[in-house]
């Protein structure tokens, strides 16, 4: 059995140069020509920084690849930057080590060690999903029987997490219907049709989107088990502030890894503001459990429950019951789908509020060069178990939404990357105040990897 994913990306590496695959340089430039010539060539560069790192001179070792960095040659650039990557890994610098590693797999897809090593340092990261699919997009390649065994003991091994991380995102965000409201004049109701406000109709606007969060995990029981604390946030604020829409959630709970499966336990607070007043607080229970179908599939299979209190109107008070299955596949080494299927329940202190919805969405992405491209399409049902008194029929909803997203590392700045997504949304229901239409575009930046 192999002790972690360090030698296993180290067997890896050995058996696929054994097998006569080149990891990244082809061979003429791996080696350092004789020592009789007299000026320095890329093979000399290399052989120079190797050295410089068995002798612990990093700072020699990281001149030497970024002057090769600007070689002529592409694959002795790739060659450069995959090794550079790797050194600020070694070196502590996994965030700077994860951007060059990204890199050389834009420029090179089919680099397996290149993406295994990337896979390695998005654990250290934190970014479980991430790695695996990394390795699952290895996986996806068709790899010689001896190489997909040793590749399927490293995605075994990927075991270390770090400790504590952040993530954070920031858009402009412009809005055909912040307040996801009817065009609608008239709300039919039992005594006759009544008038609409203007501020309760749909609004449109332009808003800032924020989205993060920060995690720390402590281990225990000496293994591969964690205790994970994790605060998240998410505001979309607009300059009239009755509309602003501010979530924050508080979780903690124990990381389990059984073999190939994980499995989270958490408890959880979450509190909402809208208008910048107490809106929502609830309390829940949540558990899933992640475990790969072969070597290009994983599924996630996920639940909750739940109270909540809505701190405007207690006939919404409810107890809230949520599952999910999400099954995701690669491809190809630059290409994914992934289905998810969700189910909700609200079972609200009036029966007029109580609803059950279900969704289905189909998510793909696509790596082209150093961008990557996604396309989402969704779909589900909400149905309420009475009508509430003022409406002539009980609630009743068709939902429909699409996303177009991209993600652009051409252009990278402390770690943070461009990105830009489009949404339209259409529900459809019974009561027209319920009904609208939206369309939201998101343009702004986000970690990069």
């Amino acid at each position: 059995m192999l002790a972690g994913a360090d030698v296993c990306l180290l067997i890896v590496a050995m058996q696929l140069s054994a097998s006569g695959e080149q990891l990244i340089l082809p061979k003429q430039y791996s080696q350092a020509p004789p020592r009789q010539n007299i000026q320095l060539n890329s093979g000399q560069m290399l052989a120079l920084a190797a050295q410089a790192q068995e002798r612990g001179d990093i700072a020699t070792a990281q001149a030497a690849y970024r002057a090769l960095a600007e070689d002529p040659n592409p694959e002795v650039r790739i060659e450069a930057m995959f090794r550079h990557g790797k050194l600020m890994v070694q070196s502590g610098r996994p965030r700077e080590g994860a951007t060059l590693l990204r890199k050389v797999v834009d420029a090179r897809p089919e680099a397996i060690a290149a993406r295994l090593e990337l896979a390695r340092t998005l654990d250290l990261l934190g970014d479980k999903d991430g790695a695996w699919r990394e390795v699952r997009a290895v996986q996806a390649k068709g790899l010689p029987i001896e190489v997909a065994r040793l590749v399927d003991r490293y995605s075994e091994a990927l075991r270390a997490v770090r400790p504590a991380g952040a993530s954070f995102e920031i858009a402009i965000a412009p809005d055909t219907n912040i307040n996801r409201s009817t065009n609608s004049n008239t709300l039919e109701t039992v005594l006759g049709d009544f008038d609409i406000q203007e501020d309760s109709k749909a609004t449109s606007g332009m808003g800032v989107a924020l989205d993060g969060q920060v995690y720390r995990r402590f281990g225990i029981g000496g293994g591969s088990h964690n205790l994970l604390l994790r605060l998240s946030g998410a505001a979309d604020l607009y300059k009239k502030s009755s509309y602003a829409d501010i979530v924050l959630d508080f979780a903690a709970g124990p990381e389990l890894q059984f073999g190939n499966n994980r499995i989270n336990l958490e408890v959880a607070a979450t509190q909402r503001w809208y208008g910048l007043e107490p809106y929502v607080r609830a309390a829940r229970f949540s558990a899933s459990l992640i475990r790969p179908l072969g070597r290009r599939m994983q599924m996630q299979l996920a639940g909750s429950a739940g109270v909540s209190d809505n701190q405007l109107n207690n006939l919404q008070d409810a107890k809230t019951f949520f599952g999910r299955a999400k099954f995701e596949r690669a491809l190809s080494p630059t290409t994914g789908v992934a289905l998810n299927l969700s189910g909700f329940r609200n079972s609200a202190s009036d029966a007029g509020y109580s609803t059950t919805e279900w969704r289905t969405a189909l998510l793909a992405w696509k790596e082209m060069g150093r961008a990557t491209f996604t396309a989402e399409a969704e779909f589900g049902r909400l149905q309420a178990d009475e009508r509430l008194l003022l409406f002539p029929s009980k609630r009743s909803e068709t939902y429909y939404g699409f996303t177009l997203g991209a993600t652009f590392r051409q252009v990278q700045l402390g770690g943070f990357a461009p990105i830009t997504r489009i949404r339209f949304e259409r529900n459809q229901s019974t009561i027209e105040f319920y009904d609208y239409k939206r369309t939201r575009a998101e343009f702004g930046v986000t970690r990069a990897f």
